[in-house]
């Protein structure tokens, strides 16, 4: 009965408050002519209507509950002293600004806006550019992060910082924000109960998504183009990743995934397009590859060891370079009803079906794997000849890695 009594108290008081709150408008012309002198005179839960302008102010400290609502997507112009926008408080919403010159320091992550231990946040509608971070969430739960856009100039790794970057963070949903031209697209390290839906992250120095000790994490329906190693996975569990799009990461050790000591997750429905390397993955297990599409990639999963029960099936592998590369005689995963473009075989009783296994592991990629320079002759006779003879008797390959019921036909 205590709780409840309290519970119903603090209800009660939000609603006074709610229904208490004023709009206080801030314009070069107004009685309020700055948004810190707003957020001084305001009271909690009122909202600042910053009107259309520029507004050149910087270290905005949000400590109550507000709404900062932006009319004509108003500039504030931090003229790089420093961060920009700093919420130290729950209940706090940034709705419609443009944001811009936030300062750059090799001790101190300024960010153009950043959320410091608070809860019941509202990012929306933002625009920044000229940043070094962009949202930094920190220590900071149960919020959202929406249909903000973030363009950044963005040139080496070491004087550059990440679009949108959440830290010890949880419940958090990030959502349909484009990031380009930042160190990282989006990253996480520490953070839990994360889904990161609808994002495009192009353009990217280093990853269009990077995370780290971060478990119970849904991400769909992104696209990580173009970025200069794709997406890196790191010491995480029980990670839901479905239709995502992977393409056109390409370099020297660019990918359009990387596994390293990943376990228990789910990836499917994703399509890895034109990257150096679909998929590569190194110390994950249990993991579920389902109904994913590997298109022109160099390599369309390479397999780098200590990978054990992973399970590929109703993936299709159209026309990679390499399908499956592996560095390692053992294998303790399963390959089972996929699609192979390079499949000969025949399938007399029509079930759709191949009667012959098929083997996707060649010869001629595990003597890239060890020499790189002999890749100079991919698709020459010599290779093909010997590519054929280690697929009727593996030396170096490992003897039972095959799909035993590869499909005729590609899964739609």
């Amino acid at each position: 009965m205590t709780n409840l009594r309290g519970t119903l108290g603090a209800l009660f008081l939000f609603i006074t408050y709610f229904l208490s709150a004023n709009t206080i408008t801030v314009c070069a012309s107004c009685e309020v002519k700055t948004i810190k002198k707003g957020i001084l005179i305001a009271s909690d839960f009122d909202t600042l209507l910053i009107k259309e302008g520029t507004y050149k102010e910087f270290n905005i400290l949000v400590n109550k509950p507000l709404t900062l609502l932006g009319e004509n997507f108003p500039v504030i112009d931090g003229e790089e002293q420093g961060e920009i926008i700093r919420i130290a408080s729950d209940n706090v919403t940034i709705d419609g600004l443009f944001i811009i010159n936030v300062g750059t320091s090799y001790t101190s992550d300024y960010a153009a806006i950043r959320v410091v231990k608070s809860e019941n946040f509202l990012i929306q509608n933002v625009v920044l550019e000229k940043l070094f971070f962009g949202i930094y969430l920190e220590k900071s739960n149960n919020g959202k992060v929406y249909h903000n856009k973030i363009i950044g100039d963005a040139v080496d790794e070491y004087n550059s910082g990440n679009g949108i970057q959440l830290w010890y963070s949880k419940n958090v949903e990030v959502d349909r924000n484009i990031v380009q031209g930042v160190r990282d697209g989006i990253y996480l390290e520490f953070s839990d109960n994360i889904t990161i839906n609808n994002n495009q992250s192009t353009d990217n120095l280093r990853y269009g998504l990077h995370f780290m000790f971060s478990n119970d994490d849904v991400y769909t329906n992104n696209t990580f183009e173009n970025n200069g190693a794709g997406v890196a996975v790191m010491f995480s569990k029980r990670i839901k990743m479905h239709n995502n799009v992977f393409r056109k990461n390409w370099g020297t050790a660019a990918f359009g995934m990387l596994l390293k000591e990943i376990n228990d997750a789910e990836i499917s429905d994703n399509t890895f397009e034109e990257n150096t390397i679909g998929i590569n993955i190194e110390g994950s297990n249990r993991i579920v590859y389902k109904n994913n599409s590997f298109i022109k990639n160099g390599w369309a999963v390479k397999v780098l060891g200590a990978c054990y029960t992973n399970t590929f099936t109703n993936n299709n592998f159209l026309h990679n370079s390499f399908d499956i590369s592996y560095n390692s005689k053992m294998n303790d995963n399963v390959f089972d009803q996929n699609y192979w473009s390079d499949y000969t075989g025949y399938d007399l009783d029509k079930n759709g079906i191949g009667d012959v296994p098929y083997r996707p592991v060649k010869l001629f990629s595990y003597i890239v794997n060890r020499t790189p320079e002999t890749i100079v002759l991919l698709r020459s006779l010599f290779m093909d000849i010997i590519d054929f003879s280690e697929k009727v008797s593996p030396v170096f390959t490992p003897d039972n890695l095959l799909d035993a019921n590869p499909l005729m036909k590609r899964m739609k």
